[in-house]
């Protein structure tokens, strides 16, 4: 079967199995290789994209489901070579050992900030608490994400000072 969707901003067709998972086409059919596939059955979270803006785990759904919706990977955080400040945060903050639940979570910290730009670490904790991290015990997670928060919080201030100045 054919399926059509929005994958990071560009429209893709591809013929697919109907029983393909869409963590399979994103990483077999588009070579978009960021998001990870851990455990087929929902229970680890690394292969967490967004469907339509919604953090999804790519291994409980088809691909066929996603069809004409908008899927947005961990390759798209990053734009015109600079990193988003989630991304930032955990290279700051040491916020990963291996990497391997990393995509998984800089995309469910991304959806956290943009809902709730200055979450309380239990809000973080929550909003990570369906991933697992086998390498880091949560805490250097939280403080990459709280790091992100912060400095992008400091950046928007920035910004609107800087506006308001020039004018």
């Amino acid at each position: 079967m054919q399926v059509t969707m929005t994958v990071n901003g560009d429209e893709v067709t591809r013929d697919v199995e109907p029983r393909m998972l869409l963590v399979h086409f994103l990483r077999d059919a588009l070579s978009l290789t960021g998001t990870h596939w851990g455990c087929d059955t929902s229970n680890c979270g690394t292969c967490v994209v967004w469907v339509d803006e919604q953090p999804v785990k790519s291994c409980t759904m088809l691909a066929a489901m996603a069809g004409g919706k908008r899927v947005r990977t961990v390759e798209d955080l990053e734009r015109d070579g600079v990193l988003d400040p989630v991304q930032e945060g955990f290279m700051q903050c040491h916020g990963l050992q291996c990497g391997f639940c990393t995509p998984g979570m800089m995309m469910t910290a991304r959806w956290l900030l943009d809902h709730n730009p200055d979450p309380t670490d239990g809000e973080i904790r929550e909003a990570i608490s369906g991933q697992i991290c086998r390498c880091t015990g949560y805490s250097t997670i939280v403080r990459s994400i709280r790091w992100a928060a912060t400095h992008e919080n400091a950046s928007h201030i920035e910004t609107a000072e800087t506006a308001g100045s020039s004018s």
